[in-house]
């Protein structure tokens, strides 16, 4: 065989080898586009789990139990709270659920005339479509979609609640079957450093998620105890919204202060402007003293990546995107710090380094019996058995 016809096949191997990769890359593309509401309902399971178990573990501060009672006794408590949340509440939430339904619109039109009288609160609502116009619309997408349409709407969503509770409960019972299971899909000798990156994700979500909820507990009670001094009606609703939306970096805030301040504006523009102060009180002292005892256990999200993050993944899959968005790219910044930065580029923390280098030392220094008792950490088939 001729030098030519080598050279030929072998370019034409190449050739082949790159178009395959581009059908491969595509393909996998397709695959996470058309299955990514899927990969979030997984995600959100991954986070519920993730929160029971860290419950569970702080729990064994206080119990001598085994991790599988822990984990049962964290839920039953979960579910008598929610339960007695319901009873109690149920009733008055629901009546002002419907009050707040019918005087919104009340409140949107007393804002819009007081504000027209205003030369720059001209120019804004001429910009804007009339609340005619936008209640139309509404009715029109109702009459299109028809009750079928919302029927299957709300059997999604009652569904995919149900089918996240119950694979977060199988993660949260066997987290270490599904999670040795996905280790080993990678060869032997990255598994010790594949078993660390996941194990500082689930570390990383399970303080993040503790502190979040403790942080939309505090924005709830706060806001509803001010609402009360205020005489706001409707305090308790409006504080559970606010409580619940405050799981949104950014934009829950604001969704939770827009009927808060319509509702105060039918007493008067100035009940408004302090309403408007009382979130701003509160969303300044969740993110100057609540939000920095998170990011000690967790990992400093910037802003900016944190609003395109949720832009982003709205536009792709709509409400749950922008819920999910900011865990989901907190694990995205570990990946990026550990396995691109440390690893790939071999930037890693000095901290690190220090740690590392005063370890040794410490080693060397007590001789060969310190480091025969501090061996290198167990295989990744040691630690399943």
């Amino acid at each position: 065989m001729s030098f030519d016809s080598l050279s030929d096949k072998t370019f034409t191997e190449r050739v082949l080898i790159v178009i395959g990769f581009v059908v491969l890359t595509f393909l996998l593309i397709a695959l996470l586009y058309f299955t990514f509401d899927v990969i979030l309902l997984i995600f959100a399971a991954a986070l519920l789990a993730i929160f029971l178990r860290g419950l569970a573990d702080l729990l064994g501060y206080v119990i001598n139990a085994s991790e599988g009672w822990r984990l049962v006794i964290v839920s039953l408590v979960l579910l008598v709270v929610l339960a007695g949340a319901i009873a109690l509440l149920a009733p008055s939430v629901a009546e002002q659920v419907g009050h707040l339904r019918d005087e919104l619109p009340k409140s949107a039109r007393a804002a819009a005339d007081y504000i027209s009288q205003f030369g720059w609160g001209q120019t804004i609502l001429s910009q804007l479509p009339s609340l005619n116009d936008v209640l139309g619309r509404i009715s029109t997408v109702g009459l299109l979609t028809g009750v079928g349409g919302v029927f299957t709407t709300t059997l999604g969503a009652v569904g995919n609640f149900f089918v996240t509770i119950l694979l977060a409960f199988y993660f949260a019972a066997e987290p270490k079957f599904y999670i040795f299971g996905f280790i080993k899909l990678f060869p032997k000798q990255h598994r010790y450093r594949v078993k660390e990156v996941v194990f500082s994700i689930g570390d990383m979500l399970g303080w993040w998620l503790i502190g979040k909820a403790c942080s939309m507990l505090f924005i709830g009670l706060l806001t509803w105890f001010g609402l009360w001094i205020l005489g706001v009606p409707l305090a308790l609703t409006l504080g559970i919204l606010a409580g619940l939306l405050s799981f949104i970096p950014n934009f829950g805030p604001i969704m939770s202060a827009i009927p808060a301040i319509l509702i105060a504006f039918i007493d008067s523009p100035i009940a408004a402007v302090y309403v408007a102060g009382l979130f701003i009180v509160v969303q300044l002292i969740e993110s100057n003293i609540v939000t920095p005892l998170i990011e000690r256990e967790t990992v400093e999200l910037p802003p900016a990546l944190t609003i395109m993050s949720q832009l982003a993944l709205a536009v792709l899959v709509g409400g749950p995107g922008l819920i999910l968005a900011t865990p989901l790219l907190a694990v995205i910044m570990v990946l990026v710090q550990m396995v691109y930065i440390e690893d790939v580029l071999g930037d890693r923390k000095t901290e690190v380094k220090e740690k590392g280098i005063e370890k040794q030392s410490q080693a060397t220094a007590k001789g060969p019996e310190a480091t025969a008792a501090n061996p290198e950490p167990a295989t990744i088939a040691a630690e399943e058995r």
